[in-house]
């Protein structure tokens, strides 16, 4: 029975290979390409050896992107929601730059930084800010004041309420805020290689289409994009197993 329910997703997608074989095989322009052409587009580009520079180049841009936003985002969001003076004052600011597209910044960063590696992570970074910025001050704002009173009742200094107080209550949000972010991180990518740079996934679905319309090698990398945004997520969905963290997410 445990292999049967295993299987039922493999089998939904060999139901979705052969349904879409079978619709293109049926028109009569091909302008899509079918699986077995996506499948020869994978092979054109591993022997090209572009696909494994492009899946690094993108990887490259997203990790420094986010990781820079994380180790700055997060200490800055904490430190605004436990001081409320400090939250009063910066949230309205933080409020109007939240709704800005980070696309909207591509002209700023290709003005500030050009073409390349560093207007990319620079897009990832501005993208992910904002949110791990507001999750951890959520995160700080959810804790129940008891929880604070009681420790300073057990007599913890300051640091010890952050340690042995804050920071096991709010891991478990800020792991959900960093899987959302985290994915939001990657879309930017894909958009920004197709303005910004002359690598990556998002810059060979266009380069794809400008050289002869090769639909075949778009769909490959619509393709390689959502499998690597699969596995990302599976990635930080990891940390949710560890054992002192599985108080704050529900059971399966």
């Amino acid at each position: 029975m445990n292999l049967l329910v295993r299987l039922r997703p493999w089998a939904f997608i060999a139901l979705l290979l052969v349904a879409w074989h079978v619709a293109i095989s049926r028109q009569s322009n091909h302008l899509l390409p079918d699986p077995l052409a996506v499948g020869g587009a994978f092979v054109e580009l591993a022997q090209r050896g572009l696909l494994f520079k492009y899946i690094v180049a993108s990887l490259f841009r997203v990790t420094w992107g986010f990781l820079l936003a994380a180790v700055t985002a997060i200490p800055l969001g904490l430190a605004i929601g436990w001081f409320r003076r400090a939250e009063m004052a910066l949230n309205p600011l933080i409020q109007i730059f939240r709704p800005i597209s980070p696309l909207a910044w591509i002209p700023i960063s290709i003005l500030w930084f050009g073409v390349g590696d560093v207007a990319a992570i620079f897009l990832i970074f501005l993208a992910s800010f904002l949110p791990l910025t507001l999750t951890a001050m959520n995160a700080v704002g959810s804790i129940p004041a008891v929880y604070i009173n009681a420790g300073r009742n057990f007599g913890l200094s300051t640091a010890g309420i952050v340690w042995r107080v804050l920071y096991p209550a709010v891991v478990p949000q800020l792991i959900i805020g960093l899987r959302i972010t985290l994915g939001i991180a990657w879309l930017v990518v894909v958009a920004a290689e197709m303005i910004a740079v002359n690598s990556g996934l998002g810059f060979l679905i266009v380069d794809a289409r400008n050289a002869g319309n090769r639909y075949d090698l778009v769909v490959a990398g619509m393709v390689m994009i959502g499998l690597i945004g699969l596995l990302l997520d599976v990635g930080m969905r990891s940390f949710e197993k560890i054992r002192s963290l599985r108080w704050g997410y529900s059971e399966d």
